[in-house]
């Protein structure tokens, strides 16, 4: 490749072959610098669209696993209620007497029946949340309510009678129509 410009400087001898010969080969270095330099650019931008790729993917993938978790978590309570409405004690006018227990350290409060409330206390029925109202259901489902999550249950553990040793009141009786 010729430069014709080249030539006429050579012809009238303003320069030597040695200063066109340095000359190409300083162009023929920079081209090919140009050329690596748009390369390098290359690589970087693919570099960044890649890294962007992988951090959407990975965000994606979290938002999916939330997803799916609240989607579990939705079933679960609606499992819960089903299994609280189909199995729940039925209460109604004769219910009379209030229970009185904690609940998310709050006093809440339930009507039931004398045999309900000794049933409670002996253990033999549990309280469990739905709806922000609460049920009597048996222990049994209590347990299961309590498997898939502790906080719609409340259980009522039948009450430990130990006795003291230092406990000077110990041999008095508490009466059995004594009412807190």
């Amino acid at each position: 490749m010729s430069n014709p410009f080249q030539d006429q400087l050579l012809k009238a001898g303003i320069v030597s072959k040695q200063q066109v010969n340095k000359a190409n080969q300083e162009k023929a270095k920079q081209r090919k610098q140009q050329r690596n330099h748009n390369t390098v650019t290359v690589d970087q931008n693919k570099l960044k669209a890649k890294q962007a790729a992988e951090s959407k993917a990975k965000r994606d993938r979290e938002l999916n696993q939330q997803k799916q978790q609240q989607a579990k978590n939705k079933a679960i309570s609606i499992e819960i209620d089903q299994l609280i409405s189909n199995n729940c004690l039925p209460r109604d006018e004769s219910c009379e007497i209030s229970y009185n227990f904690e609940h998310r350290k709050k006093i809440n409060r339930i009507y039931v029946n004398e045999e309900m409330r000794d049933q409670v206390a002996n253990g033999k029925l549990g309280i469990a949340r739905i709806e922000g109202r609460y049920e009597l259901v048996p222990m049994s489902i209590a347990e299961k309510i309590k498997q898939r999550n502790e906080k719609r249950i409340v259980l009522i553990e039948a009450e430990q009678n130990t006795i003291d040793e230092d406990d000077p009141y110990a041999d008095y009786q508490i009466p059995d129509d004594l009412s807190w």
